[in-house]
């Protein structure tokens, strides 16, 4: 019963991983970070005022100016202690993962008679594997800065939406994938391994940390896969102590089991024998990594407009990995690795039957389904070539006549609102039009703006608002389309050229409003001065969504009363 729940509890993290995706989700934005030395401008100040009327139009000009300092100045921020502990947390459950694979669970039986046969006392016993614990603590800890360290604290963050690197994590995910389905083993050389091995050997303190750099080294065949896809995940937050506290939650879920049992050896006979069905937890987290690595992809090609992994292409995969993966809990998919399973129990049945609903469910989005569930994972409908229901795609609507706005031609905005991707030319109509900007700080790997696109923006009351009342202009901030050569300008504020689409609108939005993140929604009067501030990033709650927007709509009013 005990070895069922171990495999129910791993199986469940496959179809719990959008909800899970979407509250890790709501205790942050997507955040990048910038360089130390850069100055920002308290947004409302004088200074700011005067900055502003200098500066405003410098993207279309193309000049850059220097941003005012002031005594208030506020540097933008990394990340949260919310987003540290998510991360944390993150760590922390895969670590309790990686103690049920192949290369770490049997090992813990020879752990315990390590210390039980050393120890001269409970106490001295206690003792070590306390310090046995700290040990392992330590050494994945180092790793974790050491990957800070030397990549830089923003630099996988600024990697995060580049074509070549998404490309690269992609492939890395899948070679980790196929390694957990039997394929190939990843291993340190054997020389290494021996020689950790040969040192744990030693009295003291310093064979009971070698024994733990032991159990780092010959596991790595099985952690690897986790901590790499850890790494790549949480490094893209760009906050320093991301990839720290990702190893500190991993490591101190690992060293907590190993000195609990050897401080208590008896619950050793609670657990269940080593067997297969340790080989069908790394088949389960290998297609869960493969379907993961599907979201790199995903990123650079969205990101370079590339049109290689389309909705219903990127959805159909998807749906052949959980058949895979029912079929596989049956018992009808056997890998080379895997024992030969005599019966098929009841709650590996139910586990089967919810990998093959979830397969389902998946289905209609090849039609245009909006499959709110996972909407943030799955590239937006827009690269949907055929929509069964077009009222609910993203296609603008036929009967628009006006002519086709700037950057239209490659980017849309969702559920067929009509708006702008160019902030100079939705003021200019916005203007024209006597209505309030609303400014949509927006990326095509932005988890958050898919999920807010599709659970808060598709509410009825907030599309009304935003179709009849608002001119919303999307800015992708990360778009990698080439900017011609006349409107190309050097940022001081990114320190770097701006020379895509996605670089002009950071360079505006950090200069402007002070961040970087999205999603980030401003909402603006014909004058160019912020209706309610400070403006919202994340807000899942409808209710104080449409408080946002009327609240904007309110103040243009009086404006305009005023005026």
């Amino acid at each position: 019963m005990k070895r069922v729940l171990l495999l129910l509890m791993l199986t469940a993290i496959f179809f719990a991983l959008p909800a899970s995706k979407s509250f890790a989700n709501t205790k942050q934005d997507t955040t990048t970070s910038v360089p130390d030395d850069i100055q920002f401008t308290e947004v409302g100040s004088a200074q700011d005022s005067a900055a502003n009327s200098v500066v405003k139009d410098s993207a279309a000009k193309h000049e850059t100016v220097a941003v005012v300092k002031t005594a208030n100045e506020k540097p933008v921020e990394t990340g949260s202690s919310k987003s540290l502990l998510s991360i944390f947390a993150a760590g922390f459950i895969a670590g309790l993962i990686a103690f049920l694979l192949p290369c770490i669970f049997p090992m813990v039986p020879l752990t315990v008679s390590y210390f039980t046969k050393r120890a001269e006392s409970k106490g001295k016993g206690i003792q070590g594997a306390i310090i046995y614990g700290v040990s392992i603590i330590v050494i994945y800890v180092v790793l974790g800065l050491l990957i800070t360290l030397i990549f830089g604290a923003s630099a996988l963050n600024e990697l995060a939406t580049d074509g070549f690197f998404n490309v690269f994590i992609f492939l890395i995910l899948l070679i980790f994938g196929i390694s957990f389905l039997g394929a190939f083993e990843i291993t340190l050389p054997s020389s290494f391994v021996n020689k950790m091995d040969s040192k744990s050997d030693s009295k003291g303190l310093t064979g009971i940390f070698f024994m733990a750099a032991t159990l780092a080294v010959v596991s790595f065949s099985c952690t690897g896969p986790l901590i790499g896809t850890l790494l790549v995940t949480v490094g893209q937050t760009g906050g320093f102590l991301a990839p720290v506290m990702g190893m500190f939650g991993f490591s101190l879920a690992l060293a907590l089991i190993f000195v609990v049992f050897a401080i208590f050896p008896s619950w050793m006979t609670s657990l269940p024998k080593s067997g297969g069905w340790l080989n069908a937890v790394k088949v389960v987290l290998g297609l869960i990594e493969i379907a993961l690595a599907l979201k790199f992809l995903s990123t650079a090609d969205l990101a370079y407009h590339w049109g290689i992994l389309d909705r219903e292409v990127f959805i159909a995969i998807w749906v052949v990995i959980a058949f895979i993966l029912g079929f596989y809990l049956l018992g009808k998919i056997k890998f080379s690795h895997d024992s030969d399973l005599k019966y098929v129990s009841i709650p590996r049945l139910f586990l089967g039957g919810a990998a093959f609903v979830f397969a389902f469910y998946l289905i209609p989005g090849l039609w245009g389904a909006p499959l709110k569930a996972v909407s943030a994972l799955v590239p937006p409908l827009s690269t949907q070539d055929f929509v069964l229901n077009q009222e609910s795609g993203t296609i603008v609507d036929s009967t628009i006549t006006h002519p086709k706005r700037k950057y239209a031609d490659f980017l849309e905005i969702p559920l067929k609102i009509d708006g702008f991707f160019d902030y100079q030319e939705a003021l200019a109509y916005a203007k024209e039009n006597k209505k309030p900007l609303f400014l949509d700080f927006t990326g095509h790997g932005c988890v958050n703006c898919r999920e807010m696109e599709a659970k808060v923006w598709s509410d009825p009351r907030v599309l009304r608002k935003l179709k009849e009342d608002y001119i919303v202009v999307s800015l992708y901030t990360d778009d990698k389309t080439a900017l011609p050569e006349g409107e190309q300008f050097y940022s001081k504020i990114l320190s770097t050229k701006v020379n895509t689409v996605g670089k002009k609108f950071k360079h505006l939005q950090a200069e402007r409003f002070n961040t970087i993140s999205q999603p980030y929604y401003v909402l603006l009067g014909t004058d160019e001065k912020e209706l309610v501030s400070p403006p919202i990033g994340v807000e899942f709650n409808i209710d104080k969504y449409l408080q946002y927007l009327d609240k904007g709509l309110s103040e243009f009013a009086k404006k305009q009363t005023n005026e």
